[in-house]
């Protein structure tokens, strides 16, 4: 009994730990935890109550208030360090270091998942062997940290063939994305593919763009060299419908159209044709010409009412031959400040390619943006002859050439006649009595429409299957759309890419850094020690 009073306390601490343990162990097996901690605890009392005057005795000795005073630091070091890891693991920040941000999302989908109202559900398909299982989840975590709407799953297809049937898996690394009943899917590992897939799924409806054909137009149906089909696809990807559409048939605009794209129309537009486009501008539509030099003069008349001059011109720079172009693909590095090119550090090349300027005469409620100019070292040429091409400083412009520029159009008000509609005098309150009035005075209403916007580039072979995936030329024509359509979010990301870290060395330089290294600092530690050695043998 006495030994039992003696070791009591041992029993009711091992009880209690073995409570803990199991909770953690079984944590559907609560009542056994709940019955050991019960029993310890139990223990812990009675040794307590059998060993009281043994205990303030002890209390008394200094060797206890030492011990007690340590176990009270320590105990107040350990709650420290719990509160800082409870707070750090709910409120955790993540940095990176890399130059290029390697390990961050770009601010354009930092802004999509701030924006997002519903859960995206992600089911990533990834056998345990693929190397590229690690980038997706790491990439799936810094998604999750900013928005806790991602929520995503890695399945093993080997070990789950139900869910590869049910989502028609075919290719390991495949990616779905839900959310309600839409869903999308991709197989790679890029930020921009999932941003887009994100967007794609979480927004309302398509916006439909629509490519004018009749004229000579770039097709979207071409896949060979001077096509628009990577264009339509890349749009496809951003959740756009793409279409055709051919103005010489309708006398008015889809409804659902969102953007008019006019791409190296090689004839004019017929009159009335022209006048379909401008009533569409009138109420807020939105057009993207790219007009190529020589092509389409009609436009040149057309594109001065909205402050856009189109010069008679084929701009020629000297450096993008050293780019491994020719004299006639002009090369931008520099772009001006606007929503387009914020953050955007490609280089775009635009062969054969016309200059964009600013009207002389503005016309009211139209603002006009230059988008880019070419190098220093370009011209306007305006001798369009077969001869060598040669600057000629009293016809031709020297360089910075504008090669794009950007507009809005602000609508005027118009007014609108009130149809009559017949409402019970007891119905209408005293505030919608007081605008009754006010209607009956005027008799109209004001009707503002959106705002409109155009885009005008001297060139549209920028944008064709040949020089799409050039530098930044596909990045360049998404953006431009983007802003057109006021989807800011689908702003193009740029890929990151490590800068390398790589020294060079010259021959003498490596044999100095071998011998430094490899041999003289060895050497002086092993002469060292054996001096030390010496020295304490002689003492």
């Amino acid at each position: 009994m006495e030994k039992f009073r003696q070791y009591l306390n041992y029993i009711a601490i091992v009880l209690i730990l073995l409570s803990l343990g199991s909770l953690l162990i079984w944590p559907y097996k609560k009542i056994i935890a709940l019955l050991l901690g019960l029993v310890g605890a139990a223990a812990l009392v009675t040794y307590i109550f059998l060993n009281l005057p043994a205990l303030k005795k002890g209390f008394k000795r200094k060797s206890f208030i030492y011990s007690s005073n340590s176990i009270v630091i320590v105990a107040l070091v350990l709650t420290i360090l719990f509160v800082i890891n409870s707070f750090f693991a709910r409120h955790h920040h993540r940095f990176d270091f890399t130059e290029t941000k390697l390990h961050s999302l770009s601010d354009q989908s930092v802004q999509v998942l701030k924006n997002l109202k519903k859960d995206i559900n992600i089911k990533s398909f990834f056998r345990e062997g693929n190397f590229n299982r690690a980038k997706m989840e790491n990439l799936l975590k810094i998604y999750n940290y900013h928005s806790k709407n991602i929520k995503y799953e890695f399945i093993d297809p080997d070990k789950n063939p139900g869910m590869v049937k049910r989502y028609d898996i075919t290719e390991d690394g495949t990616t779905i994305f839900e959310s309600g009943d839409k869903d999308s899917r991709i197989t790679s590992t890029s930020e921009e593919d999932m941003t887009n897939a994100i967007v794609k799924i979480s927004r309302e409806k398509k916006k439909a763009i629509y490519f004018l054909e009749g004229h000579g137009e770039v097709s979207i149906e071409v896949s060979e060299e001077r096509g628009f089909s990577i264009a339509k696809e890349e749009l496809e990807k951003l959740a756009y419908e793409v279409k055709k559409l051919t103005l010489a048939l309708s006398a008015t605009f889809p409804e659902d159209c969102s953007l008019l794209v006019i791409g190296g129309a090689e004839k004019d537009l017929l009159p009335n044709e022209l006048e379909t486009i401008r009533n569409y501008i009138s109420k807020g539509g939105k057009v993207f010409f790219m007009v190529d030099p020589e092509n389409a003069p009609g436009f040149k008349s057309f594109l001065v009412e909205y402050g856009i001059k189109l010069e008679d011109d084929l701009i020629v720079d000297t450096v993008s031959r050293l780019m491994g172009g020719d004299y006639f693909m002009p090369f931008v590095s520099e772009y001006e400040l606007h929503d387009i090119t914020k953050k955007f550090r490609y280089a775009t090349f635009f062969p054969f390619a016309r200059s964009v300027n600013t009207a002389e005469e503005k016309p009211e409620g139209i603002s006009v943006s230059i988008l880019a100019k070419t190098s220093p070292n370009s011209w306007s040429e305006r001798q369009l002859t077969e001869g060598e091409v040669t600057f000629n400083k009293d016809k031709d412009v020297a360089g910075p050439v504008s090669i794009a520029a950007v507009l809005t159009v602000k609508q005027k008000e118009e007014a609108v006649e009130d149809k009559p509609v017949e409402v019970k005098e007891k119905d209408i309150t005293p505030a919608e009595g007081n605008r009754k009035e006010e209607k009956e005075e005027g008799g109209k209403e004001s009707k503002v429409n959106p705002e409109a916007r155009l885009a005008v580039f001297g060139d549209s072979d920028f944008a064709t299957n040949r020089y799409y995936n050039l530098s930044g030329n596909g990045n360049f024509f998404l953006n431009t759309v983007n802003w057109l359509t006021e989807e800011a979010d689908l702003i193009s990301i740029q890929l990151k890419t490590s800068s390398p870290r790589t020294i060079h060395l010259s021959a003498t330089q490596g044999r100095v850094l071998f011998f430094v290294s490899v041999i003289f600092l060895p050497l002086v530690v092993v002469v060292t020690g054996i001096s030390v050695w010496v020295r304490r043998r002689s003492l």
